[in-house]
């Protein structure tokens, strides 16, 4: 515990040299000095430099980057614990996240930490806990992965990795994000345009918003898995936030996606992005999963209950943060759409059934679930956040009026 905190000491004392030197010297390119103790026990310690030097230097041994269409970019460092790792380049990034082989479990009773240096200051942040992601993504997860964390433009991190019990997981390594500009689209790929409802039998159709399409976000089609997969009826909607950052120009919420796609494909081995649509605090609906926004696509999204549902998700964190009305409009406006595309009441029932243990439901039981519902009445999990699940009730109601209309 004492080399720990004196390596720590050393780390900050690094970090104010770093920026002190960024202050004298912008905007020349400054190298980041290494603490001179190595972090003692299971904790891995990573610097990394600005990017002025990593746009030229190679990567640091056993790094390997996948470079996408768009100047994007997915970096892999390993993280070996009991010793620390000497400094290492690479791109600016702006979502970053932990993986490893093995289930999410494996990383029970341990922490993950995280600094990051900002591109634009050189400046370090406060350091952030990453917790594991066993409330997202598909019901047989092929492996464990920490939620992402948006980080905004930076180019330098630390990590902290402290095992639980069970000892370090293999594979264990940080995931670098650089969503990059995305791929160009034709402008009439881009949107779908809104439509009336279409009438058919049952009632409850409502017309569809306008949606973003997966080209006008510049998703990289190469990087999913090929073909699509398709569940039964859509007959429920669950809400969820996507924890990133909330005061976004909303002309960046593309960029924003295309992180997060990279991360549930790169980092956590998901056949594709996890959502079936995203929202963005302007209103904006976005097409996620790949396989038709009217066809029943078999997202990653809550877990347990992937089947017979959609996830729909709000960019930004609402815990704190009051959800703004046109994001809210745009939520309920593809949830009235998408379930009156099976005669599904917004504001009505759906009865599902638990496929996960994990989940807030044991295997195999039956739930009753307003079908308009937030992530956490399915997983024990804050997603989507208190104020914006706080507004669902009304949500309901907006979006029965519009199936009403």
């Amino acid at each position: 515990m004492h080399l720990f905190n004196k390596a720590a000491h050393l780390f900050d004392k690094a970090a104010h040299l770093s920026d002190k030197a960024a202050h004298l010297f912008r905007p020349a390119a400054v190298r980041l000095p290494f603490p001179a103790a190595l972090l003692a026990g299971c904790t891995a310690a990573l610097l990394l430099q600005p990017a002025a030097a990593a746009s030229a230097a190679p990567l640091a041994p056993g790094a390997e980057r996948r470079d996408f269409p768009g100047g994007g970019t997915t970096t892999t460092l390993p993280l070996p614990t009991g010793h620390g790792l000497a400094p290492s380049t690479t791109r600016p990034f702006e979502l970053l996240g932990v993986g490893w082989d093995g289930p999410a479990g494996a990383m029970d009773g341990g922490t993950v930490r995280v600094r990051t240096r900002d591109a634009a200051t050189g400046r370090w942040g406060d350091w952030h806990v990453l917790e594991a992601d066993t409330e997202d993504g598909p019901d047989h997860a092929p492996h464990g992965a920490t939620a992402p964390l948006w980080t905004g433009r930076s180019d330098g991190v630390a990590v902290e990795v402290r095992p639980g019990p069970a000892g370090p997981p293999p594979g264990l390594r940080l995931e670098l994000v650089d969503p990059g500009a995305g791929a160009p689209a034709p402008a009439a790929t881009r949107t779908l345009p809104a439509e009336p409802a279409a009438p058919a039998d049952g009632g409850h159709q409502a017309p569809r918003p306008g949606i973003v399409t997966r080209a006008g976000w510049g998703a990289d089609e190469s990087l999913r898995e090929p073909g699509f997969e398709y569940t039964g009826p859509v007959r429920e909607v669950f809400v969820h936030h996507t924890a990133t950052a909330t005061a976004y120009e909303c002309s960046d919420a593309p960029q924003v996606i295309r992180a997060i796609y990279q991360y549930h494909v790169k980092t956590s081995g998901w056949r594709d992005i996890g959502y079936n649509f995203l929202v963005d605090r302007c209103g904006t609906i976005y097409e996620g999963r790949a396989g038709g926004v009217d066809q029943p696509v078999h997202g990653a999204h809550t877990l347990g209950f992937n089947t017979d549902s959609a996830g729909v998700a709000a960019i930004g964190t609402y815990i704190n943060d009051a959800p703004p009305q046109p994001l809210l409009d745009g939520i309920a406006a593809i949830s009235a759409w998408k379930l009156g595309l099976t005669g599904q009441a917004a504001d009505g029932h759906t009865k599902l059934t638990s496929a996960s243990d994990a989940s807030r439901y044991p295997k195999g039981t039956v739930v009753d679930f307003d079908a308009i519902s937030g992530h956490r009445d399915a997983f024990k999990t804050e997603c989507p956040g208190a104020a914006l699940y706080a507004r669902l009730p009304a949500l309901r109601t907006a979006a029965a009026k519009r199936q009403a209309q």
